[in-house]
């Protein structure tokens, strides 16, 4: 192997490690910056690194897109489902088959394509992309209501199966120069679905269970996690499967059921996806040269433009209607259709094919992901907070350490540091209000460690290790909070002065507080209300006025509210 190719490749690494702090500076995102840093070392850069391997890019980016999916999945936690499972494999199957159909149109207008080519570009730009998404929304603080976050995630980690459904017939027929045979193209579909939902579901189960049976090395378990992640991705598109949603749904189930060694495996896995998006987007940014661009610009421009202010809104708006979102939330949903790495993956396959006008398929869609990038990507966490979207989060702990003892049980070491103005005046250890089932170890203060007592008073500069279970992370983290959240995320701006049960009845709120909910029974619990409101699927921020008064969702369990915050307006 020549040395300096393998020079390079740890130099592109470098600079785009270096460069990804100046993302968050000017507002635009990470990828865009390793995609940028592999054109700059490409043929037409100062690099110069002549690279046209489509066959090894497009081996390089299917295991590197498994990595992102298996980490994203791992995250995505099995609630979400209870509020964006159906909305999101709608947007997944029928908003990606009208995508597909309105950029066709659009393409065979401004490239003057055959009709199938049309089609072709249609479907490789017609998913959206899970790197993009899971990078933006885990990576920009953003901490989105949950209706809106899970349909995101769920439908970038599941929408490829159409596309490349879509993608592959199209490919089959111009290749083969046949009308193609329906039934097949269905069953292919199917085939993709099927396959992948099955073997990803029983692919998570086996993970669990080996990672809970054998005893390894701590180290071990993330490698085999990635391992096994693998091994589906690859037996479920060896046998006709989507790889792609096989191993995001292995990772959904290994996220969501007890695993040993589990936050060591998350902490790891963080690590191993941004080393996949950065390859994925430097080898990708290597394959197109600027000067390529250049001559599609301006159609290019229109088909983008088209794609995020027109057919993506019309895609969502006709998808989701039924689903009880607000006018708030479709347009936020509309507007993060963000193309990333699948829609460059995806137009491999022409090149790979020897289709006519392949290169000019695989360089519009380059470019249309260069603009959403661009436009959607750096504008989504402003849009985000100017739509009311956000809700207040809790503190996360520094550092979580799974205590790999049976007798331990759930129970992990966490440290949690004390700051901000909440613990700037000192308090008791007594005085803290922690969960049960929930035992301090110790306080660190000056590189000394303080053994707990209920007198030894704690303050900003002190972190605090202790025993808990992460059913309970939610409280620990309100609890230990000192963090000054924004001022329209304050608790008390956001949720209101008042805190109310769910279950309490409009006419009890009416005696209390001296108002009048006209046209309303008394009889109507405020969980009812929002279930109303929201078709059956509350989350936490949602928001119901009522006359003077404004409820806001504080807490929800199993699809309906548990606490409301009340606010007075006026």
């Amino acid at each position: 192997m020549d040395p300096t190719l393998t020079l390079i490749g740890a130099l592109m690494l470098v600079i785009s490690i270096v460069l990804s702090p100046l993302s968050s500076r000017v507002g635009m995102p990470v990828l865009l910056v390793f995609l940028v840093v592999g054109m700059m070392m490409g043929e037409d850069g100062p690099g110069g690194i002549v690279f046209d391997d489509f066959e090894l890019a497009f081996l390089i980016a299917n295991l590197a897109l498994g990595v992102i999916l298996l980490d994203g999945g791992m995250r995505t936690r099995a609630e979400t489902f209870r509020v964006g499972l159906r909305p999101a494999l709608m947007l997944a199957t029928v908003g990606v088959g009208l995508t597909a159909l309105g950029a066709a149109v659009v393409a065979w207008w401004v490239f003057e394509l055959h009709w199938l080519m049309a089609l072709l570009i249609g479907a490789i730009i017609s998913s959206t992309d899970a790197a993009a998404v899971f990078s933006l929304l885990q990576g920009r603080g953003l901490h989105l209501n949950e209706r809106v976050s899970a349909t995101l995630e769920i439908e970038s980690g599941s929408n490829d199966p159409m596309a490349i459904f879509l993608t592959l017939m199209l490919v089959t027929i111009i290749s083969q120069h046949e009308d193609g045979n329906l039934v097949s193209g269905l069953w292919m579909l199917v085939q993709q679905f099927g396959l992948g939902s099955v073997i990803g579901v029983a692919g998570g189960f086996v993970v669990v269970e080996l990672a809970n049976r054998i005893r390894l090395t701590p180290a071990l378990y993330p490698l085999l996690v990635a391992a096994a992640g693998i091994v589906v991705f690859s037996a479920t598109n060896a046998i006709g499967g989507s790889g792609f949603l096989g191993i995001y749904l292995t990772g959904v189930v290994i996220g969501n059921r007890r695993v040993r060694m589990m936050p060591m495996i998350l902490q790891v896995h963080d690590g191993l996806a941004w080393l996949a998006q950065l390859c994925l987007f430097l080898i990708l940014g290597l394959l197109v040269n600027p000067s390529d661009l250049v001559p599609l610009a301006g159609a290019g421009l229109i088909l983008a433009l088209a794609l995020i202010f027109l057919i993506r809104p019309l895609a969502v708006l006709m998808t989701l209607w039924p689903f009880g979102f607000n006018r708030r939330e479709l347009g936020f949903i509309s507007w993060t259709g963000l193309r990333g790495a699948v829609p460059i993956v995806l137009a491999l396959f022409p090149v790979i094919a020897n289709l006519p006008d392949a290169q000019l398929v695989f360089h519009a869609a380059f470019f249309i992901v260069l603009v959403s990038l661009v436009v959607q990507g750096t504008t989504m966490a402003p849009l985000a907070r100017k739509l009311r979207l956000e809700v207040p989060a809790s503190e996360d702990p520094y550092r979580r350490l799974p205590l790999d003892a049976p007798a331990a049980g759930d129970h992990e070491l966490m440290l949690f540091p004390l700051r901000g103005q909440a613990w700037e005046k000192p308090r008791k250890l007594g005085q803290l209000r922690l969960p049960k089932n929930t035992a301090i170890a110790g306080i660190f203060r000056n590189r000394d460690c303080l053994p707990p007592a209920d007198d030894l008073e704690v303050a900003s500069g002190d972190t605090i290790a202790l025993f808990a279970t992460p059913s309970v992370l939610s409280e620990l983290g309100k609890a230990l909070s000192g963090r000054q959240a924004p001022r329209h995320l304050a608790e008390r701006t956001f949720f209101g002065d008042f805190v109310l049960n769910g279950d309490a009845l409009l006419g009890d709120v009416e005696q209390v507080y001296g108002i009048e909910f006209q046209q309303l029974s008394p009889e109507l619990s405020l969980a009812e209300c929002f279930a109303r409101r929201t078709k059956g699927h509350p989350v936490v921020g949602d928001v119901v006025t009522l006359g003077p008064v404004t409820l806001v969702a504080r807490a929800t369990e199993a699809d309906r509210v548990t606490k409301v915050g009340l606010k007075m307006d006026g």
